[in-house]
């Protein structure tokens, strides 16, 4: 296996310590900030790969001890070692594979994540709010910080639209993937006759932009204040606090209305402006802007879907992986480590043979 990225992982991740104890970079908060969250990113892989190598080194010491000497006691408490190292060697060596494929440079990111209801009316509402609760539950079982941003009640319990953000390290690394239409197949409570219906919620997620990432103009937003719409108090009536920003050139468009104050709903507005251009600069970069797209949102109609909740039978079907799952209440309740995990694993595979 070549180890030259991981060298070269390394060889960074110890320049950084080095640059990090300089003064001019210890007292220049923009650059500690940097190369610290560039550091944490590293460490993972970083560490993994010195545990490796060390051992390695190890294991070249007890191999020329054994070739050395001739005393069969040494001889066999050297074997056993051997042994013993190269075990934990295989081991390290394989967890190494998932750094030797290229990263997200998202993937530490906080996200935005939008829900739509799409096609199945009232119900697909409701299983909208569904997915909402079941990633807010998620993120709480990761220690993440969830912020409504926006959202659309329907007539019923369900939301027709909600925008959130999810802020912890490696956010997006673990929802990444959750992007695109996900399919509900269960009876409706409304439903007398006990005829399964089948519903489906589209889900985009986008990487926070950061400020150095994306350079919106002031002068080419336009922003409208309005009252808010929904529930929220008096002060939603009295109070015009809800904040539309539009991207003039590029017709992108961001809602809050979701805090009482106009300040806050702004600041969370232009997150989500600065995350949707990103996205799509991104698109437009790889040449790809109308697939991706669909592949990330499609058109919430019934038949694109990435997964399916099927309540009858109990199961839940990732169709990128060809793979189910059961226990739709637990998965509801937050427990997508095995369903995400499962995903990762078959990416890791489909990236490719490792150098």
């Amino acid at each position: 296996m070549n180890y030259e990225k991981l060298e070269n992982l390394l060889s960074r991740y110890h320049e950084i310590e080095r640059l990090m104890s300089q003064p001019e970079i210890a007292t220049n908060p923009t650059s500690l900030q940097a190369l610290g969250k560039e550091h944490a990113a590293l460490e993972s892989a970083a560490s993994s790969y010195a545990a490796f190598l060390q051992v390695e080194s190890e294991l070249a010491d007890v191999r020329a001890l054994l070739n050395e000497t001739t005393d069969p006691e040494i001889r066999d408490v050297a074997k056993e070692e051997v042994a013993a190292l190269e075990a934990r060697r295989d081991l390290l060596a394989e967890s190494l594979t998932q750094y030797m494929i290229e990263t997200d440079p998202n993937d530490e990111k906080n996200v935005i994540v939008e829900i739509r209801a799409g096609t199945g009316g009232d119900e697909a509402s409701l299983f909208a709010a569904d997915l909402f609760r079941m990633y807010t539950r998620y993120a709480q079982r990761k220690g993440w910080q969830v912020e409504v941003i926006d959202s659309s009640l329907s007539s019923g319990r369900g939301s027709k639209e909600i925008v959130f953000e999810v802020r912890g390290r490696g956010a997006y690394s673990r929802l990444k993937y959750e992007r695109g239409v996900h399919r509900v197949q269960r009876v409706p409570v409304t439903e007398a006759s006990g005829r399964i219906h089948t519903s489906a919620a589209t889900v985009a997620v986008l990487p926070e932009a950061e400020d150095v990432e994306i350079d919106v103009n002031p002068d080419e937003i336009r922003t409208d204040i309005y009252h808010s719409g929904g529930a929220g108090g008096q002060n939603v009536n009295k109070v015009a606090t809800a904040v539309r920003l539009t991207h003039i050139p590029t017709g992108v468009v961001a809602i809050c209305q979701d805090e009482r104050s106009q300040l806050k709903n702004r600041l969370k507005a232009m997150a989500v402006l600065r995350a949707r251009l990103l996205d799509a600069r991104n698109r437009e970069q790889s040449d790809r802007i109308e697939q991706d797209r669909r592949t990330q949102v499609g058109t919430g109609d019934r038949s694109e879907k990435i997964r399916t909740y099927n309540y009858p039978q109990d199961r839940i079907t990732d169709h990128r992986i060809g793979q189910s799952f059961h226990n739709i209440e637990r998965v509801l309740d937050g427990e997508l480590d095995d369903i995400i995990d499962a995903l990762n694993a078959a990416i890791l595979q489909q990236a490719g043979s490792l150098p």
